[in-house]
């Protein structure tokens, strides 16, 4: 883990290397990107949450299915 004296100077060098009036631009598009990432791995859970919901529930009506014939030929 980074202490708070390499942080420093990992600022200190980012604000050499790229001056101050870059610094809250480079930080506005690090922060929207960070935001697309994370409507990425939203939407990829809740696609993945659907088909396993979708999943279960096909399975369900089959077994309901498969007793409804069930009882249907005991009787």
């Amino acid at each position: 883990m980074l202490g708070y004296q390499e942080l420093i100077i990992i600022f200190l060098i980012v604000l050499l290397i790229f001056g101050g009036s870059k610094i809250p631009e480079l930080a506005r598009g690090l922060g929207k990107g960070i935001n697309e990432f994370k409507k990425a791995k939203d939407g990829i859970k809740d696609e993945i949450e659907k088909e396993v919901t979708k999943e279960s529930s096909d399975k369900k009506d089959q077994k309901k299915e498969k007793n409804d014939k069930d009882s249907n030929k005991i009787t």
